[in-house]
């Protein structure tokens, strides 16, 4: 499929597996690019070497194109930012930052910019920053998450509105289905972050990925909107946080509980009870581990079954 989200890209397919910290490394990376889509390494979760033996890896695992996520609060961004535009990563997805301060620097590489955005306010000021495409990413989704909790059903429609630039949408997307649900509200792509949670290429381990597919409808909530707004799947870390919350603790209380390496722990390190374990409210319709290649084909089958569905039926 050709459109203005492939052909910035050169992909195949307008879809992109989001660079989630303590799962996206250079397996799933190149895994997902290698089947058509956008690969994304999260360089939220890694020291500057890493990041630079990831992009090294990677590039010798696909000769597909792929990016990085970085965090723009990230505290060694200046050393991220280096190490991206010395191995000549193509494309950078920024997140939870202004990006106006690194987007001309990267743009003045040659680099394609996208920038992740929870409103249309946020989606008008990437736009105004030169940045080549937005990520709007609903309430739904894992991970950080706006503190609007506005959902992808009206988040989506409402950037469309306001942007020339191309549209990807994010948040509760992990089907084929809810791909031709984001198409029809205006999106050029998707960009799709824990539906990949659950795939061997996943750095992720295995405990988590376990608690993605057993969770159910409800199992996950937003928390943390004093400091970053963040999905958590409910359970010890969780109740402690909402019963802080609750009893009306501040920011630095919240800090002082979240402690460090905390998602670390849950994520990576498969501590369940005591971790941070960020996942969208669509792991609810996650139900099994496949390799990230097979998750690619069934969304792009599905999109195309539910396209051509809806055109016969009208």
């Amino acid at each position: 499929m050709h459109n203005n989200i492939s052909s910035l890209f050169n992909i195949q397919y307008p879809l992109v597996q989001a660079g989630m910290i303590w799962a996206s490394g250079w397996r799933l990376a190149s895994a997902v690019s290698n089947a058509g889509g956008l690969g994304l390494i999260g360089a939220g979760s890694m020291y500057p070497d890493v990041l630079r033996e990831h992009l090294q890896q990677c590039k010798k695992a696909t000769s597909k194109p792929f990016g990085v996520n970085v965090p723009l609060l990230y505290p060694d961004i200046d050393q991220l930012i280096n190490i991206i535009l010395e191995e000549g990563v193509q494309v950078v997805f920024t997140s939870a930052g202004n990006p106006k301060t690194w987007t001309p620097v990267l743009k003045a590489a040659g680099v394609k910019v996208v920038h992740v955005v929870s409103s249309a306010a946020f989606a008008l000021k990437s736009e105004a920053a030169g940045v080549d495409a937005v990520v709007a990413e609903g309430f739904e989704a894992g991970g950080h998450n706006g503190r609007e909790e506005t959902t992808t059903m009206v988040l989506i429609p409402s950037v469309c509105e306001q942007v020339k630039i191309p549209v990807i949408a994010a948040g509760g997307i992990a089907t084929g289905k809810a791909m031709a649900a984001a198409f029809a509200l205006g999106a050029s792509g998707v960009q799709i972050g824990s539906r990949f949670v659950a795939t061997p290429e996943a750095s992720s381990h295995i405990n988590f990925k376990q608690a993605v597919i057993n969770a159910k409808e409800g199992d996950t909530m937003l928390s943390l909107k004093k400091l970053t707004p963040v999905r958590l799947i409910k359970n010890n870390f969780y109740q402690a946080i909402k019963a802080a919350e609750d009893s009306g603790a501040d920011a630095e209380a919240l800090k002082t509980l979240l402690g460090r390496a905390r998602a670390k722990a849950g994520m990576f390190e498969g501590n369940l009870e005591e971790g941070e374990l960020e996942i969208g409210q669509v792991s609810a319709l996650i139900h099994e581990i496949k390799p990230a290649a097979m998750v690619v084909e069934e969304i792009w089958n599905e999109f195309r079954e539910t396209i051509q569905r809806l055109a016969a039926s009208i």
